[in-house]
């Protein structure tokens, strides 16, 4: 289930990507199918390790060529171990919520971008996440948890104070929001026949990626997407 949008991000075969942030690596695993040179950074050794052995099982099936040396890396996104411009993209998946220094981090992401490359961001969408805050404070109030519900605007004067631009934007994910509204509601870390039956409708949906929820999802995007996408360009 991929947020960021390879075309609008503009990734091409060779082009040097970090995902910033990676978790399990859903955006990782696209790019190298690309044939990115990919540097997936995240603090979780967890769920670096679990990357990695992926990586090598996809190498070991031909889907991607074999990489030169290890993909993860352990690491800060306050201090990022990497030259100026040292990347053509930046992808920022939904992490930026969760850190209380944001600005530094957003001036980190503009560092590393070269001249000419491109930035993505995503963070939940004000509207629909303030639903799930209403509705639980163990959705959020967590440790790592989700620290500030994002204002658009808010977010794009602050990447662009950092020497970025915005270039395009939208939204996604517009099945899930329901899906957390309910979970919310039941209680994050419960279950019912409700909220396993929704759950199941989406990993199938993933799996098959049937015409009708793609169609219905597409659809619904702009005024349901869980999360706001947007794309910068660093002159």
């Amino acid at each position: 289930m991929l947020t960021v949008d390879f075309e609008k991000l503009g990734l091409n075969e060779g082009d040097r990507l970090l995902d910033l942030g990676c978790g399990a690596g859903r955006h990782t695993f696209a790019a190298l199918r690309l044939g990115a040179e990919v540097v997936a950074l995240d603090q979780n050794v967890d769920d670096l390790r679990g990357v990695e052995e992926m990586v090598g099982a996809m190498a070991e099936e031909g889907e991607i060529k074999p990489p030169s040396g290890p993909v993860t890396m352990v690491g800060d996104a306050h201090a990022l171990p990497f030259e100026d411009g040292h990347f053509d993209s930046v992808i920022a998946a939904e992490i930026l919520e969760h850190i209380p220094d944001d600005s530094t981090v957003i001036s980190e992401i503009a560092r590393v971008t070269r001249p000419g490359g491109r930035v993505a961001v995503t963070v939940p969408r004000r509207w629909t996440e303030q639903i799930c805050w209403l509705l639980s404070d163990d959705y959020h109030n967590v440790e790592g948890g989700h620290v500030r519900i994002y204002r658009g605007s808010v977010l794009i004067e602050t990447l662009e104070r950092a020497g970025l631009v915005l270039s395009a934007s939208h939204h996604a994910h517009a099945l899930h929001s329901p899906y957390w509204w309910l979970k919310c509601a039941v209680g994050v870390e419960r279950e019912n026949v409700a909220t396993r039956a929704y759950h199941r409708m989406l990993v199938w949906d993933m799996m098959q990626r049937p015409w009708l929820t793609q169609m219905t999802e597409r659809v619904l995007n702009p005024v349901l997407g869980k999360s706001l996408v947007l794309y910068f360009d660093k002159p």
